[in-house]
């Protein structure tokens, strides 16, 4: 019979008490163990059975779970006598940081504080057992009351020390999704401050703590050594990359296999497959996105629930605000081709307003590309990945925060695409106005927003909107060669002939050039729609379609032409 799915369940204990649906990752504690590394960072995508397996680990080591080993009867790692010896027998610290968003510094650092204040009140029964210091019992009480920044840079630190003395034995830290703040920091503008006061905390609990037996910290990202994690040399990162834990977190193909077949879908496993397969750790690929598969077993249908978990804006910020080259490159892994890029693990948060190789890292750890293959350059050091979408949830989700991207002009944006299939130049231009008037500052809305980029950011991120709302009716390229240059936006129709016309409008092929005014060169913005069109023409732009059968009549020639907010179109 068939175990019963419950859904967001991140305590392991109720999960085995209640006999819910669990595939045994037990075989971690066991791993870690063995590796004997002091200080832990493990990096995976969101959902992917990380708070579940840090409350595993604390449920298996902490003394509060002494004696009360029976849990994990009949799991891989009760199966041998030395590691059921270390069941309920370390003093543990958890936390988790996942909570942990603000639009400001002061209320991120006041959130941390109230983490601090409540690992303090777990453990106040130290007050009146008598094995604080003088000074100490102070100390302890004013983190529980009003903390100053020093004091709760070295609080974790203290608390180990007072623990240490109280068991007699060195404290295991658990810290979960430790880079939410900063993740939330670099959003919303208060990075530097965020990385100072962490960096803080971080230095006197991982580093100088002679109290620390061992620690696991859990996150989305690898965040650079040099914001958080100076002279931290004890630290051992385990990345997508890294072979350690490769198939402790995810579940495996047979993993999956099984399960659908203990819940009577194992006849839909490719359709399972396409959908929520696509992560690889370390050498083991075919790794499923686990919060789809538990809501697929659940709900026995096919959606994109892990991309509707949480907000993605974030990335939606990246590509919105990002160049014509990221726009293009994320119009190119829609249709299904592969990016090659240069990425580092370690993300650098102050380089994804500069460096688009940055995104693409942001992207690959957050579990929204895969690594089809990597080639490591030995002459230049660096680290090269063929990059792909990583399965069709992820697709989708992508197809989905494009087209919120015009929602703002709703029925404009659509207005004006169904003018653009009907060749209605005069409700073209009617319509192009009020979408740009609409969403151009959307596209450059960041910190460095500038007239000079506006127009490019927006009109790619206008042929993006396109190649998502026509992708079933028209192929959609920008930037390709063809004639004697590149073009801006080419749509060539799907269906060529006029025998299997859906609309009258689909057998023609269309070419948009866009061009900003130069005032020194065009006297007005209907000489640069012109210069746009004369372009077209004299680069023979229209070669591509003509090698693949398009006559002349069945191919149309637009110019836009943009000055600040104002569009003109012409054909």
């Amino acid at each position: 019979m068939a175990r019963t799915v419950g859904i967001g369940i991140q305590n392991f204990e109720k999960l085995i008490i209640e006999n819910s649906f669990y595939i045994d990752k037990t075989d971690f504690i066991r791993q870690w163990w063995e590796n004997r590394d002091d200080v832990t960072l493990i990096t995976r995508p969101r959902r992917f059975g990380k708070t579940l397996n840090m409350n595993m680990l604390e449920r298996f080591l902490s003394v509060e779970y002494a004696g009360k080993g029976d849990v994990f009867e009949g799991l891989s790692i009760w199966k041998e006598e030395k590691y059921r010896n270390l069941q309920g027998i370390w003093p543990v610290i958890f936390l988790s940081f996942a909570d942990v968003k603000a639009n400001t510094f002061a209320l991120a650092k006041e959130k941390i504080c109230m983490l601090i204040k409540e690992v303090y009140h777990k453990f106040d029964f130290l007050l009146a057992e008598g094995t604080l210091k003088e000074g100490e019992t102070d100390s302890f009480r004013n983190i529980l009351t009003e903390m100053t920044e020093s004091e709760a840079a070295y609080s974790l630190k203290n608390m180990s020390g007072y623990l240490s003395r109280y068991y007699g034995k060195k404290v295991i830290i658990l810290l979960d999704e430790y880079d939410t703040p900063l993740q939330e920091a670099w959003v919303y503008g208060y990075w530097k401050e965020m990385v100072e006061f962490i960096r803080g905390l971080f230095n006197s609990t991982f580093k100088t703590n002679p109290h620390l037996e061992r620690a696991v910290m859990t996150g989305i990202t690898r965040v650079s050594k040099e914001s958080i994690f100076s002279d931290l040399n004890n630290l051992e990162v385990v990345t997508a990359t890294s072979e350690k834990y490769e198939d402790s977190f995810g579940f495996t193909e047979e993993e999956v296999w099984a399960a659908l077949q203990e819940c009577g879908l194992y006849e839909n496993r490719m359709a399972v497959k396409d959908w929520y397969d696509g992560f690889t750790f370390g050498k083991r690929k075919d790794i499923y996105n686990p919060w789809s598969i538990i809501n697929y077993l659940d709900k026995k249908r096919l959606s994109t629930y892990w991309a509707n978990t949480s907000s993605n804006s974030l990335v939606d910020k990246l590509i919105r605000e990002g160049s014509a080259d990221i726009k293009m490159s994320m119009e190119n892994l829609l249709k299904g081709e592969h990016l090659y890029k240069e990425v580092d693990e370690q993300i650098v948060f102050d380089q994804l307003d500069e460096d688009e190789n940055a995104i693409w890292s942001l992207f690959l750890a957050s579990g929204y590309l895969k690594a089809e293959n990597y080639e490591f350059n030995e002459d230049t050091g660096a680290d090269l990945y063929e990059l792909a979408l990583t399965n069709k949830e992820v697709q989708i989700m992508f197809q989905k925060m494009i087209r919120k991207w015009f929602t703002r002009s709703g029925t404009v944006y659509n207005g004006f695409i169904k003018a653009l299939l009907q060749d209605d130049v005069k409700s073209m231009n009617a319509y192009m106005n009020r979408v740009a008037l609409a969403t151009f500052s959307y596209f450059d809305s960041g910190r460095n927003p500038s007239m000079e980029t506006q127009p490019e950011r927006f009109y790619h991120g206008f042929v993006l909107g396109l190649a998502v709302e026509l992708a079933d009716r028209y192929i959609i390229t920008s930037n390709r060669e063809s004639g004697f240059g590149r073009y801006d936006v080419m749509m060539e129709p799907k269906n060529k002939t006029d025998n299997a016309i859906i609309n009258n409008c689909d057998r023609n092929a269309i070419i948009i050039e866009f061009k900003v005014r130069d005032s020194g060169e065009e006297k007005s913005l209907a000489d640069t729609a012109d210069a746009a069109l004369k372009q077209i023409e004299e680069q023979r732009y229209e070669a591509d379609l003509e090698s693949r059968g398009f006559s002349g009549d069945r191919i149309r020639k637009y110019g836009f032409a943009f000055e600040g907010k104002e569009v003109l179109i012409k054909s």
